[in-house]
């Protein structure tokens, strides 16, 4: 992990690199136009990028909105092909939950296939007090398990 950089900084975001991945490659993602994301970075609560040291390349992205007390969600993690296997996926996580603002809140997400990433950071499947009421926005849903 030594050639990459973790920063929260969100002016460092490179909004068009993070757009390239997003709008493309995951399955959480790819419904919203680049104008909505935009105005979900603009008013995320916290961002985290992954960023190559060398070349300053944005490698990897993690939004989070709360209501800066006691909740968070956790959202649009991801690292780049080219630098998986570096253990970006989990510093991005641990530098989002467990090392800022946030590291007393409760956090939830939601994912079809990275329960592994997220278990050893104490995220587990909901209890009987969850309700949740699904988005109704098209293709915006997870697609089935």
């Amino acid at each position: 992990m030594s050639e990459y950089d973790l920063d929260d900084d969100s002016g460092r975001v490179d909004f068009d690199a993070v757009w390239a991945f997003l709008s493309t490659e995951p399955y959480w993602g790819t419904w919203r136009t680049r104008e909505q994301l935009a105005a979900q970075i603009a008013s995320a609560w916290r961002v985290v990028g992954a960023y190559h040291r060398e070349t300053g390349a944005q490698v990897g992205f993690a939004r989070a909105i709360s209501d800066g007390v006691a909740f968070a969600y956790l959202s649009d993690v991801y690292v780049l092909p080219s630098a998986r296997g570096h253990g970006l996926g989990k510093a991005l996580v641990r530098t989002m939950i467990d090392e800022g603002p946030g590291a007393d809140f409760r956090w939830n997400l939601h994912t079809l296939d990275a329960h592994g990433l997220y278990r050893p950071f104490g995220f587990a499947e909901p209890d009987a007090k969850l309700l949740e009421r699904p988005s109704r926005i098209p293709g915006s849903q997870l697609p089935p398990s």
